[in-house]
């Protein structure tokens, strides 16, 4: 799957569920910083 993708995908799901990085980061046990670069696009 193209990353760019999943990225999209990420963000796309969490803003249909009305739900902040903040958020969905506490949930998946991450910071919200993973979140912003998984929505970004960001490796690493």
């Amino acid at each position: 799957m193209n990353h760019n993708n999943i990225a999209d995908n990420v963000k796309r799901l969490r803003e249909a569920r009305r739900m902040t990085q903040e958020q969905l980061a506490n949930k998946l046990g991450v910071t919200f910083q993973a979140v912003s670069k998984w929505e970004n696009g960001a490796r690493g």
